[in-house]
């Protein structure tokens, strides 16, 4: 490596940090250092697919070194942020320290459970692959201890899950489970034929889908509550207490299982001026994705809150593709430098938003012209899009694989219960 080369740090490896590290491998001037607290790249929105056992782990995760095989001016370090030295130009980690030219925060967010702490101590969030398998390992179980129990209510509470949050995760996951109940669960466990457990879908607010069209959310809506979903509007969670979900309006529901996928919030970093950072923790960036405090740190996606984009002024959704078009973005910009060229301002191409609901069940809103589509030719598009995300072609391959297994037969083999080994001592 040259002693002239500009170290670029990059924390966080997900789709804003890997697209950045893509668009600088190629320029042997640039010293690229991707940090990250896991040794693999994983796609979050096929989380809960892997959590319902429909797909491997294996489907949706990809090594960093692998990834980035052969290229000499890159490293991955695995560790997480502790305090960035912006004086020394140097960022500690758990696992050493990294100086930095370049400093490029990536690190998408984090669960928000809204101060109530029984509900982040008892449900189960949906943001990583380990919570993915803790929830596949805890519904598998839920479900063979409901199958030896004798008391029917004990059973209902066992077979009851409440998934709170009415945004894409919530809808993809109440649609999976009505799935599975229908073809799988009644295969699987003739003794629970009968049992009175039900999925419960609630929000606080007072639609599902808030970000998409009307026609997108009453289909949604009316699908769901078809495939026998329990659907509770302007039914905001209070507290989680003894397998009992209470909400703010007094109602409550007695159930084992309460999934949260009701909220985000981004990472703060220690060492970074408060100044830097705005709504949901997010910082502040410029139409480069600088920092205001610091001309050499940067972040993007949903780390980052960017007001200069006209069509975006209160803040770009905190989506996939917002988070892939600033990676590419930065990168250009970091490799026109090197010639002294222009830089280029971000702006948000909206390519859309969608949602699957189930089987041949799907909503898509375009916004430009503003078409709405659903059913199966929504569903058709939503696989096809969520394949060409994968990061790899084997990832898509195995992904295909799973996917036209499950639909041929409505069914799929991975209900394994494998936990990890306990630490010794």
């Amino acid at each position: 490596m040259s002693s002239t080369s500009n170290r670029i740090v990059i924390v966080g490896g997900g789709f804003a940090g890997v697209n950045l590290a893509n668009q600088l491998v190629h320029e042997e001037a640039f010293e690229i250092v991707l940090i990250d607290k896991n040794n693999y790249n994983f796609f979050p929105p096929l989380i809960y697919q892997v959590a319902t056992g429909y797909l491997e782990t294996s489907n949706i995760t990809y090594p960093f070194r692998k990834l980035f095989r052969g290229r000499k001016n890159f490293r991955f370090q695995m560790g997480s942020v502790i305090k960035v030295l912006t004086e020394e130009k140097k960022v500690l980690l758990t696992t050493g320290e990294i100086p930095y030219d370049i400093l490029i925060f990536a690190t998408g967010t984090e669960t928000n459970y809204f101060g109530m702490k029984n509900v982040q101590e008892n449900s189960i969030p949906m943001k990583t692959v380990e919570d993915a398998l803790y929830m596949r390992n805890t519904l598998l179980e839920r479900l063979e201890k409901a199958s030896r129990t004798t008391d029917p209510l004990e059973r209902k509470k066992l077979l009851t899950v409440v998934v709170a949050g009415g945004g894409p995760t919530g809808v993809e996951i109440s649609g999976m489970f009505a799935e599975m109940r229908k073809n799988v669960i009644t295969r699987d466990y003739p003794e629970l034929i009968g049992a009175n457990g039900e999925i419960y879908l609630v929000d606080g607010v007072k639609s599902l889908l808030t970000p998409m069209s009307k026609k997108s959310q009453d289909y949604t809506h009316k699908t769901l509550t078809n495939m026998g979903v329990k659907i509770q509007l302007d039914s905001l969670v209070k507290d989680y207490v003894d397998d009992v979900v209470y909400f703010a309006n007094g109602e409550s529901i007695p159930a084992k299982t309460l999934i949260w996928a009701a909220g985000v919030t981004s990472l703060t970093f220690d060492g970074i001026p408060a100044e830097n950072y705005g709504r949901g923790k997010r910082l502040i960036v410029d139409e480069f994705n600088r920092l205001k405090t610091n001309p050499d740190i940067y972040a993007l996606g949903d780390t980052c809150i960017q007001m200069t984009d006209p069509g975006f002024p209160d803040g770009h959704p905190q989506v996939a593709q917002v988070a892939i078009q600033q990676g590419k973005n930065l990168g250009k910009n970091l490799v026109n430098q090197l010639s002294n060229k222009a830089q280029k301002s971000f702006v948000y191409n909206d390519k859309g938003s969608m949602a699957i609901i189930g089987r041949n069940k799907a909503v898509a809103d375009l916004p430009s012209p503003k078409i709405h589509f659903d059913g199966f030719i929504a569903w058709i598009a939503w696989l096809f899009v969520h394949l060409l995300s994968l990061i790899n072609y084997r990832n898509r391959v195995k992904t295909l694989s799973n996917w036209t297994v499950a639909y041929l037969t409505k069914d799929q083999s991975l209900r394994m219960i494998v936990k990890p080994r306990e630490t010794r001592h």
